[in-house]
């Protein structure tokens, strides 16, 4: 799915990458805990958060994620636009919750980056 059938999804904004609405997207995830973006994204999805500091960019950034989507209307700061527009990637911005973005994005097609934690392997767990 590109990027702008997401936009028309979700009633998004886009805030940072207009020239980039043509991106195809096939995975998401969504989570505000860096460190779990961290542990399950993989390269390529698009993002679902409601952070909107610059450590999300930066990581998403990092793991060479397609694309951002801010949910719950959360303010964005000058900074966080600047590292967006700066590093390349995409910005969409929805008044959605999370549950609701992840879930229609879903019934669109749109299926996680991995199913189950499982997938990745995880040494604290017994």
């Amino acid at each position: 799915m590109k990027l702008s059938e997401i936009r028309d999804i979700l009633d998004a904004r886009v805030i940072v990458g207009e020239d980039k609405l043509d991106l195809e997207i096939t995975t998401a995830f969504g989570a505000d805990l860096m460190s779990d973006v961290l542990a399950f994204a993989r390269s390529g999805c698009l993002l679902i958060t409601g952070l909107s500091n610059p450590q999300a960019v930066r990581t998403a950034y990092a793991l060479d994620i397609a694309a951002i989507l801010v949910c719950r209307g959360k303010s964005l700061t000058d900074k966080f636009i600047e590292i967006a527009k700066e590093l390349g990637i995409p910005i969409l911005w929805t008044q959605y919750i999370m549950f609701e973005s992840c879930g229609k994005l879903f019934q669109e097609g749109v299926t996680g980056c991995i199913r189950k934690a499982s997938e990745v392997e995880d040494k604290h767990i017994a």
